[in-house]
């Protein structure tokens, strides 16, 4: 089979496509002909070897965690009703998504749909039960309104989407003008560019942020909240995360979690 391997740390063109043996599933697994692979930021993180939430894989590694596709073979004690099946897995803390094809336990797989693109079924897999925990740790309301910068991504994506759904009111915030006119789609009621010199000055009342950036736009936004808002922190793609201390959450009358 063909897959991408990273055989040296370090930016995407260390990545290589190579011709490796084909994978046979053990015991209680299937074969995943993929056709959809998830790629994230924690991918790129593990790529240029810096430290982070999981350790730094073995080289070569084939990345990636998420993959869609159909199941072509099943492994001893596996429910053989899975064959030919469309799924969805998440591989957990083995890496090989990037690949033609991926094993994993029977446990992990999804039944994927008809009418669900396995692109789609990739998509939430992982961010979308990424979305659904921070939504139920603290769900928007009719009556708030809610920031979410890096909008744009994946994940803001789902988030911004449910908080119109129980009919918050939202601000959709990205960095750059291809970014911020993909927003515009979704029916936020303001699209801002955080990119640009005062991103957050017409921002008003603001009363809850989910803060997947972190840094000086998690800490702007944060400062937006009105007393009684809530901070949602789940990332800091800006580097760090959003700082703040215990005197913070007095003065400006907010909680964070």
């Amino acid at each position: 089979m063909r897959a991408i391997r990273l055989h040296e740390f370090g930016p995407a063109d260390h990545l290589r496509l190579d011709e490796v043996p084909d994978l046979a599933p053990g015991t209680g697994e299937v074969r995943i002909a993929v056709e959809a692979s998830g790629v994230h930021l924690l991918d790129t993180t593990l790529r240029k070897g810096e430290p982070g939430p999981m350790p730094r894989p073995d080289l070569p590694t084939i990345p990636g965690r998420e993959v869609a596709g159909v199941v072509d073979v099943v492994g001893e004690g596996a429910d053989t009703t899975w064959l030919g099946r469309r799924v969805v897995a998440h591989l957990g803390m083995v890496p090989g998504g990037y690949a033609e094809q991926a094993v994993t336990d029977v446990a992990r797989l999804f039944p994927v749909p008809d009418h669900v693109s396995f692109s789609d079924a990739v998509a939430a897999v992982g961010t979308g039960r990424t979305a659904q925990g921070i939504v139920e740790l603290e769900p928007a309301g009719p009556g708030d309104v809610v920031l979410v910068p890096s909008a744009a991504g994946g994940l803001g994506w789902l988030l911004v989407q449910d908080a119109l759904s129980r009919g918050a009111s939202v601000v959709a915030a990205a960095r750059g003008p291809e970014r911020t006119a993909r927003l515009a789609e979704l029916g936020a009621a303001q699209v801002v560019d955080y990119g640009e010199d005062g991103w957050d000055e017409a921002l008003d009342g603001v009363t809850l942020v989910y803060d997947g950036v972190g840094g000086e736009v998690g800490r702007r936004s944060m400062e937006l909240l009105r007393p009684g808002g809530r901070l949602v922190m789940f990332g800091y793609s800006a580097g760090s995360p959003t700082a703040f201390d215990t005197g913070d959450l007095i003065r400006l009358g907010i909680t964070a979690g």
